[in-house]
């Protein structure tokens, strides 16, 4: 059941400084072949015109996750969705640098892509460093909540993985208090290791760097879907 308190993602600015001539130019000539279609349903096959396994990324940021996933395993198909422009235009360095044709991006609303996908069809979906809305009043703003948590379910396959990364303390213990109450996700932990430690197929991010530098712990979150 959908969280009363839970509202859609609210997002400031959707452009931070100003894009250079070639960075306007990937916008204008690549982003609209790789945009998920604006409305209608969405597989596999309308996004990539093949069967295939399908993960999502709930703000990508810079994309170098979304990226790295993407190059290590070709045959998936990913979908990124990152509402800030700058953000793209990583994400579309990534795509154009390594030849990758098995992304597609959302400008926008994650939550609007998975509503469009078919139930039990993804594989994976990642929320990484998500907006902490640290003070109390903004809680119900958090990707973390039961609403989006409801429909991240819906969406993914028995068994698939949930993953989630923070550096925020708060966001820590919000995540653990909202999943624990959850009879749809198990935590994957057996010790300590498991979620202070980044695992292998888990591309670093800019944002991990940023808070190791500033002496900040990252926990990394693996949920299955039950």
């Amino acid at each position: 059941m959908t969280d009363p308190m839970t509202t859609r993602r609210l997002y400031g600015r959707r452009q931070g400084h100003k894009l250079r001539l070639g960075q306007a130019d990937l916008v204008e000539r690549l982003l609209p072949d790789i945009s998920v279609p604006e409305e209608g349903p969405l597989d596999a096959v309308t996004l990539f015109a093949k069967d295939c396994p399908l993960e999502v990324e709930i703000g990508f940021g810079a994309g170098e996750h979304l990226a790295g996933q993407a190059m290590a395993r070709r045959e998936t198909g990913f979908i990124g969705c990152e509402p800030f422009l700058n953000g793209v235009v990583g994400a579309l360095n990534h795509v154009r640098d390594e030849s990758l044709d098995n992304v597609r991006l959302h400008m926008g609303d994650a939550l609007d892509v998975l509503e469009r996908l078919p139930d039990a069809s993804l594989s994976r979906v990642y929320l990484l460093h998500p907006d902490p809305w640290r003070k109390a009043r903004h809680a119900k703003r958090r990707m973390v909540n039961h609403g989006p948590l409801d429909l991240i379910a819906a969406k993914l396959k028995l068994g698939a993985e949930f993953r989630l990364g923070t550096d925020d303390p708060t966001y820590c213990r919000w995540a653990m208090m909202v999943l624990g109450q959850r009879r749809d996700f198990v935590w994957r932990a057996q010790d300590a290791a498991d979620f202070l430690t980044r695992p292998d197929d888990w591309p670093e991010t800019r944002y991990e760097r940023k808070a190791r530098r500033q002496g900040r712990e990252v926990w990394y979150f693996r949920f299955l879907r039950v």
